[in-house]
C-alpha cells in the first residue's frame, strides 16, 4: 500500500488490548450460551470503561408485509434536542439470535467505543438471515427516517458500522444509500459486488484481521486499495494475531476509526 493508507495498516498490540479482548469474548461466549442476566454485568464493566451512560429503550418497528422488528436506540446522556447530533446505524453479527440480539452487541461494542461522537446509536435486529436482503433493506431504511424525525440528527454525520455479517451489511447499505450515510465503517465484513465507485467520497474506515480464518483478509484490502486509487478518503486498518471472533480485539481500532471519522466530517 502506498500513500495515506500506509499509516493505518497496523498491528494491533498491547494490553488493554488483551483485556478488551478477554472481556468481549467473555460476552459472545455469555451470548451463545444464553447467559442475559450474566451480560449485564460484564456490560456495565466496560460501559464504565467508557464514560458517561446513555439512556437505552428497547422497541419494535412495523416492516410493511413482513412483520415487526425489534430495534434498540441509545440516546448520549446529556442529549440536547437543539442540538443536532450524529447517527449511528450499527448491525450487529450472526449467531445465536434472541430478541434484541442487535441490542446486546450495541450495547458491549458499538455504542463504548464511538462514544465520543456524542450520538444517537440505532441497533437493529436483522428481520431476514441476513442484512442484505430486500426485507432488511426496506425495513432499515424505513426505520432510520423515523429516527430522523423522531430526534434532531445531523444529516452530514450518519454513519454505518458492523462487524461480520454486520460488517457485510455496512459495505450494502453504505453503497446501496449514499445519499443517506455519510460515513463506513466495516468490521471483518466481505465487500460484496456492489460497485464501490458508488460511495462517491464517502470516507469509508475499514477495519480487518489478516488472522481472520472466517472472512478472508484479500477482498476488504482490494477494496481499500480501488478506493484509494480513486481518490477516496479511506483508512485501512490491518490487524494480526486478531481472529474472526475474537470481537474484543477490533475495539480500540474501531474507536481510532471512529475518532477518524470525526476528523473527516469536521474537514468538509
Amino acid at each position: 500500500m502506498q500513500g495515506p493508507m500506509h499509516g493505518r495498516l497496523r498491528p494491533l498490540h498491547g494490553r488493554e488490548d488483551s483485556d478488551m479482548r478477554a472481556l468481549v469474548t467473555a460476552v459472545v461466549v455469555m451470548v451463545a450460551l444464553g447467559g442475559l442476566g450474566t451480560m449485564a454485568g460484564a456490560g456495565s464493566e466496560l460501559l464504565a470503561q467508557a464514560g458517561g451512560r446513555p439512556e437505552v429503550e428497547h422497541l419494535t418497528f412495523a416492516i410493511e408485509g413482513h412483520g415487526e422488528m425489534p430495534y434498540a436506540v441509545s440516546v448520549p446522556a446529556g442529549y440536547d434536542p437543539a442540538t443536532p447530533h450524529p447517527l449511528i446505524l450499527a448491525l450487529h453479527p450472526g449467531g445465536k439470535q434472541g430478541s434484541y440480539y442487535g441490542s446486546l452487541h450495541m450495547r458491549q461494542m458499538f455504542e463504548p467505543a464511538l462514544r465520543a461522537l456524542n450520538a444517537v446509536v440505532v441497533a437493529p435486529d436483522v428481520p431476514t438471515r441476513r442484512w442484505t436482503s430486500d426485507v432488511s433493506d426496506r425495513g432499515v431504511m424505513a426505520l432510520l427516517e423515523q429516527i430522523v424525525e423522531t430526534y434532531n440528527i445531523d444529516r452530514a454525520r450518519i454513519l454505518v458500522t458492523g462487524f461480520s455479517l454486520g460488517g457485510r451489511g455496512t459495505w450494502f447499505f453504505a453503497t446501496r444509500h449514499p445519499d443517506f450515510f455519510t460515513g463506513a465503517i466495516p468490521i471483518a465484513g466481505r465487500p460484496g459486488d456492489e460497485p464501490l465507485d458508488a460511495l462517491g467520497g464517502m470516507p469509508v474506515h475499514i477495519i480487518h484481521s489478516r488472522a481472520d480464518d472466517v472472512v478472508p483478509f484479500g477482498p476488504a484490502e482490494e477494496a481499500a486499495r480501488q478506493l484509494e486509487e480513486a481518490g477516496g478518503a479511506v483508512a485501512f486498518t490491518a490487524l494480526d494475531r486478531v481472529g474472526h471472533y475474537a470481537m474484543g480485539g477490533y475495539v480500540r481500532s474501531l474507536r481510532d476509526a471512529g475518532e477518524w471519522m470525526m476528523e473527516q466530517w469536521n474537514s468538509r
